[in-house]
């Protein structure tokens, strides 16, 4: 395996940002809400400062690993922002954990050189797909909450705290809207433009793993929504197909890139 770079102040600032979403995710119990937010917010920044050393360091990379890195800190994002306007929203132990794993994995599997001879948009077209990613993994973060609170209604645990049941349900689709949005735009952009985003050297819009499992992915979001505006799609239902979908999204870049660099330990495209 390759290092991200062998730069002592990359791997600092690993080291600060998995122990930044380590620490609140182990002691949650103990830390205010404000202050837990205070802390998710400092590690963001410190997440942020790694991903830009990994894109646009001594050698630029990008692979599997980076991809779920980017996907963490746009959830996080989201969700400092969301908590704002919604303080009974409690994930920060999930957060804290995923995201410490992801920053990790991102340094242990950093991927492959970025192609010089790629388009400069091709950066603007990663940025569409990864916010995608987030969006889904934000309605998936959501669902599961509204899966939990679904639960404690049933264990007659109505004052347990949290937001709403239909309020999760309300944020969790919103989510997939946006997600589907941005998906539909990426797949158009590599449609039209995929030897021009790619280079010469570049993947072209083919039918290999990653397009096959993008646009099943892409099909199971959109069966969803319209199940959900005309045949009214709630519950477990609308959760399940939510959870096929971001499950063949994943599979799509992530998974086909992780065979690649990990199990075949080679690049592709």
């Amino acid at each position: 395996m390759i290092l991200a770079s062998t730069s002592s102040w990359a791997l600092l600032l690993t080291v600060l940002t998995a122990c930044g979403y380590a620490l609140p995710a182990l002691t949650a119990s103990h830390w205010g809400e404000k202050r837990a937010r205070q802390s998710l917010i400092v590690t963001g920044v410190l997440h942020f400062m790694t991903l830009s050393w990994g894109l646009w360091g001594e050698e630029p990379r990008f692979g599997f690993a980076p991809a779920l890195s980017v996907t963490a800190w746009l959830v996080l994002a989201t969700y400092v922002v969301e908590s704002q306007f919604f303080p009974q929203l409690k994930a920060r132990w999930a957060l804290g954990s995923l995201g410490a794993l992801a920053v990790l994995a991102a340094w242990y599997f950093p991927g492959k050189p970025l192609n010089a001879e790629a388009s400069p948009w091709l950066p603007l077209h990663w940025a569409l797909g990864i916010a995608s990613y987030g969006m889904f993994a934000t309605a998936v973060l959501h669902a599961v909450l509204m899966s939990h609170a679904e639960r404690q209604i049933r264990l007659a645990h109505e004052g347990a705290g949290g937001l709403p049941l239909l309020t999760l349900e309300r944020l969790t689709f919103r989510f997939v809207n946006v997600g589907f949005i941005l998906l539909s735009a990426t797949l158009l952009a590599g449609f039209f433009f995929g030897e021009t985003l790619y280079g010469s050297t570049g993947a072209t819009w083919k039918w290999d793993h990653k397009t096959v499992f993008s646009l099943m992915a892409w099909l199971t979001f959109a069966l969803l929504l319209i199940g959900r505006a005309r045949l009214g799609w709630r519950g477990k239902r609308a959760v399940r197909m939510l959870y096929i979908g971001a499950g063949l999204l994943l599979l799509a870049y992530v998974g086909s890139r992780f065979v690649l660099e990990v199990l075949l330990e080679r690049s592709g495209g």
